[in-house]
């Protein structure tokens, strides 16, 4: 089981990482954030992605989709990926992981597969 740091740590560790954080979609503040903050402003992008899963689950409410979980939000832009991962243990409930890729140096596969790890293993 990993820790916060620990888990934000592997996360950079992913082929591209330009930065990692935990965010708690209530508030929108990242309970922990690391990276490149020359290339991207974590807090700013924790603030503005937790209106992009807030409105997902909202829209997943109208649609009455109750027996399905958000596995991952992906946001493409030409030279960035943007993977979210809502947390879907009772520990982690309102919170995601957050993860922007270079586009040039990701694989998005692995990538996706290597964040569904660190979530397994983090512990809060």
């Amino acid at each position: 089981m990993a820790n916060l740091e620990t888990a934000l740590k592997e996360a950079l560790t992913i082929d591209g990482a330009i930065g990692a954080a935990l965010v708690d979609y209530g508030s929108g503040m990242a309970l922990g954030a690391l990276g490149d903050n020359t290339e991207l402003d974590l807090n700013i992008a924790a603030a503005g992605n937790t209106d992009v899963v807030r409105a997902k689950m909202r829209t997943m409410e109208m649609l009455n989709l109750h027996d399905n979980e958000i596995e991952d939000i992906l946001i493409s832009l030409s030279s960035q990926y943007h993977l979210i991962r809502p947390l879907t243990t009772k520990s982690g409930r309102g919170l995601f992981l957050y993860l922007a890729l270079s586009r040039s140096r990701a694989n998005l596969a692995m990538a996706r597969h290597q964040l569904r790890s660190i979530e397994a293993a983090l512990e809060l």
